[in-house]
């Protein structure tokens, strides 16, 4: 009778909170909500995802309130439920340097094909900017994306090399400023642009493979690592399931709160160890 007494002031809570909106928001804690939503607002806008950020604040306090609910009623420890909600709230800043990571890496896995897009289009003819409409209509995103952002800036009457920096900023990849350092000086020398082009498109095409080789060789390790820092977790759940009056004293006494802190603090340390190990720069 508690549970389903916690679970209805629970839930009428959560349906006040997306109802009221920013007033219960902004009493649950103004300075998360203004941080959340300033960085959801700037990442993402760099993502190319046009979503409210208070819609997506208010989304991410129903899962903190899920999470924590759900994780109180399945341990019935106060310990666990509050961890839950820690890590629920720092999971968007993870989610988005996720987000964003995957998608420079899939530009710079475009770049070869974009590169011999270019050139082809210049050899037939075209001028660079002529080259860069027709593959922004072509190309998949997020290269379309961003080559299109870089085109409206210049119709807008940006600089060539400032607007090339802005892109080159907004990814961070040394792919994209070997690119963009190669373009700038082919366009204040001169040169044969669209033979320059080519050559890079040939040397990323190499980097490519070397670094999906070195990925193909290092995922045992990753894996590897994964498990083992997963396995004490599982270890852990087996144990309160088989004898859960021994591991009551682990949930709900202060030490046992101190013992799973520095345990999860140590296997955070050792998966660091073993990603640095097998994490292998180009």
């Amino acid at each position: 009778m508690f549970k389903l007494i916690v679970i209805a002031i629970v839930f009428v809570t959560v349906v006040l909170m997306i109802l009221a909106g920013s007033k219960i928001s902004a009493m649950l804690g103004k300075s998360y909500q203004e941080e959340f939503t300033e960085s959801a607002s700037r990442n993402l806008t760099d993502l190319f995802l046009f979503i409210e950020p208070q819609t997506l604040f208010r989304f991410n306090l129903l899962v903190i309130l899920i999470g924590s609910l759900l994780t109180w009623l399945i341990t019935e420890s106060l310990f666990p439920a509050i961890v839950v909600a820690l890590v629920l709230m720092a999971m968007p800043k993870k989610i988005y340097r996720f987000l964003r990571n995957r998608r420079r890496k899939l530009f710079v896995s475009q770049m070869p094909d974009t590169l011999i897009m270019l050139s082809s289009s210049m050899r037939a003819g075209s001028s660079l900017v002529g080259a860069l409409e027709t593959m922004v209509s072509e190309a998949p995103e997020p290269t379309s994306q961003e080559f299109g952002l870089f085109l409206r800036e210049l119709r807008l009457g940006g600089d060539f090399g400032p607007t090339l920096d802005k892109m080159s900023a907004r990814i961070d990849e040394a792919e994209v400023d070997l690119v963009v350092a190669g373009m700038k000086i082919s366009k204040e020398v001169g040169g044969n642009l669209a033979e320059m082009l080519e050559r890079l498109a040939s040397t990323l095409r190499k980097k490519l493979e070397m670094e999906g080789k070195i990925e193909a060789l290092t995922s045992q390790g990753k894996a590897q690592g994964i498990v083992m820092s997963l396995l004490p977790a599982l270890i852990v759940l087996a144990l309160n399931h088989m004898e859960p009056e021994a591991m009551e004293h682990l949930w709900n006494d202060v030490t046992g709160w101190i013992v799973i802190a520095i345990a999860l603090t140590m296997q955070y340390i050792g998966y660091r160890f073993i990603k640095k190990i097998v994490t292998i720069d180009v």
